[in-house]
């Protein structure tokens, strides 16, 4: 089973039904619930998530749809080697060096973002959701 990484942007996509992105991020949260993917996130990633949708529909709202979307998600912790290296990196956006140093830490070797530009160099795949489920022909 394919184990992926999820960042804020491809959950909020779902959560917050953004058009054009809604569709491609549905059916990956789909195929996780199939038990077809299994989708990973970090604590960070779910409290940039909540304070964005707590903006748009409300504290309660927010917390409602982050406890429905939890039980597709596995939830990995980032440590303070993960926070070393993202400090000592070369990633201009420290968000996005503590997601990928958390992939690589838990052995995830997908990351699905639309943020493709911050991972440049990066040693496993990073692709957007609809560039990850046409490849892999699951649309």
């Amino acid at each position: 089973m394919n184990k992926i990484f999820v960042d804020t942007d491809a959950i909020l996509d779902l959560l917050a039904e953004r058009i054009p992105h809604f569709h491609f991020s549905a059916v990956l949260f789909t195929f996780a619930e199939m038990k077809k993917l299994e989708l990973y996130t970090s604590p960070l990633i779910l409290a940039n998530t909540f304070y964005v949708l707590r903006k748009q529909i409300g504290i309660d709202g927010a917390k409602n749809a982050l406890r429905k979307l939890r039980i597709l998600l596995h939830v990995v912790d980032s440590s303070e080697s993960v926070v070393d290296k993202a400090l000592n990196s070369e990633f201009a956006d420290f968000e996005d060096a503590i997601q990928y140093y958390t992939a690589l830490e838990h052995g995830i070797s997908v990351i699905l973002t639309r943020n493709l530009r911050d991972y440049k160099n990066a040693s496993v795949i990073v692709q957007t959701p609809e560039t990850f489920l046409v490849t892999n022909g699951l649309i």
